[in-house]
């Protein structure tokens, strides 16, 4: 078999490996969340406080016994050193200590743990090949989009978001792009079969779509201005939250974050989970121009405590949440505006703004809401990596060796 054949079956099989893991790590994360989530104890907030601490200081102690549980950001640099994740040791912290993080309803989703379980599912299938660098590094990336994938459901965009989420301007590892697609493909098919998952959308958003004018760019303009500023915010607060919690003693840290998300909890029910099953009941209501501002705020201040505590997940998902509230409270402030529009732009222009994904922050978006506004939704994100270019959340991210 002719060796590009040969690499291509590796390819399936990393994507099909990787929709497995996808599934059984959701499907246990569903049945921790019924046992311990927001849901379970709503009734009693006290217990779920109590919750909240106990998992915090658990979490810590993991990552104590068992030894550190590595991040994205360490995923990147050993993409760019070496081609793949360096110790996979990390996967025996990180995967218990994200699903407590996550069922007990940190503001934080499994997209980060999951795509550093597939991406280094991909390492792995290549060291036990002996691939060269560059194919080690092929293989990683085809883990990660699958890994995207099975949260998203958005193969292309999840694909692109992979490739583009290891550089802050633009995607240089062209050459893995097409094995990306097969793999998120492949890892889609297999996903969507064990679940039984029909394909439509993620999200849907009872929002009609007008003509689009001239006028519709400039509020596309304005998207990507606020999605600069807030995704700034974002950043440079973790960055002082941070500081903050690590000057903390380790258990104290992990649960003063537990004690400080249930207290955010009793303000609004929105600082908890990363809010994908929130989104489509947010987008139906009909409440005050204020109630949308106080659940971005939630979500923001939740999501920021939840990682800056140590806790563990990925912060795609909330991004798109605060993105549909910012988008919703314009459109009420100037009922002129398209409300479709407004929500697409926010949505991939403040994830973009932060991850330095544009062209995977777009395609994802699309591909979950069903929206197809691609002209204004990609002027936003543009606009807002113009201004945040000096600014980034992963720093990892970097040009490629050449």
């Amino acid at each position: 078999m002719e060796k590009s054949n040969r690499f291509l079956l590796w390819v399936f099989a990393v994507g099909l490996c990787s929709a497995v893991c996808g599934a059984a790590y959701l499907a246990v994360l569903k049945r921790l969340s019924s046992w311990i989530g927001p849901d379970a104890w709503a009734s009693n907030q006290i217990v779920h406080g109590l919750l909240f601490i106990a998992a915090g200081a658990l979490i810590v102690f993991i990552e104590r016994w068992v030894g550190p549980s590595g991040n994205v950001e360490m995923l990147v640099d050993n993409i760019h050193e070496m081609g793949g994740n360096r110790d996979r040791k990390n996967l025996l912290s990180l995967i218990p200590s994200s699903l407590i993080s996550i069922a007990v309803g940190g503001a934080m989703g499994p997209e980060a743990p999951l795509v550093q379980t597939t991406g280094s599912l991909g390492s792995w299938f290549a060291d036990m090949k002996s691939l060269s660098v560059s194919e080690k590094r092929t293989l990683t990336i085809t883990g990660m989009a699958a890994g995207f994938t099975v949260l998203f459901g958005a193969p292309l965009g999840a694909s692109l978001f992979a490739l583009e989420i290891l550089h802050r301007r633009g995607m240089e590892y062209y050459e893995a792009l097409l094995p990306a697609i097969w793999g998120s493909l492949c890892g889609y098919c297999a996903y969507a079969a064990l679940t039984r998952l029909d394909l439509s959308p993620v999200w849907s958003f009872p929002y009609p779509v007008a003509p689009l004018g001239l006028g519709d760019l400039s509020w596309s303009v304005l998207c990507g201005v606020i999605s600069a500023f807030v995704a700034s915010a974002f950043i440079l607060g973790n960055r002082v939250l941070s500081r903050f919690f690590k000057a903390l003693p380790p258990f104290v840290r992990g649960a003063a974050g537990g004690l400080i998300l249930a207290l955010l909890a009793c303000l609004s029910p929105y600082a908890l989970t990363f809010g994908e099953y929130q989104m489509n009941g947010l987008a139906a209501s009909a409440p005050a121009a204020s109630f949308f501002i106080l659940a971005f705020a939630a979500k923001f201040m939740g999501t920021s405590t939840t990682f800056s505590s140590g806790w563990k997940g990925g912060f795609i998902i909330p991004l798109f949440f605060m993105g549909l509230c910012l988008g919703r409270f314009l459109h009420l402030e100037f009922p002129q505006s398209q409300e479709i529009l407004l929500v697409a732009s926010l949505m991939a222009a403040l994830n973009a703004g932060v991850t330095k994904t544009p062209l995977g922050s777009v395609l994802v978006v699309t591909e979950m809401t069903g929206i197809r506004i691609f002209p204004t939704t990609v002027l936003s994100v543009m606009m807002v990596m113009l201004l945040t270019s000096r600014i980034g959340f992963i720093e990892s991210q970097r040009p490629r060796e050449r």
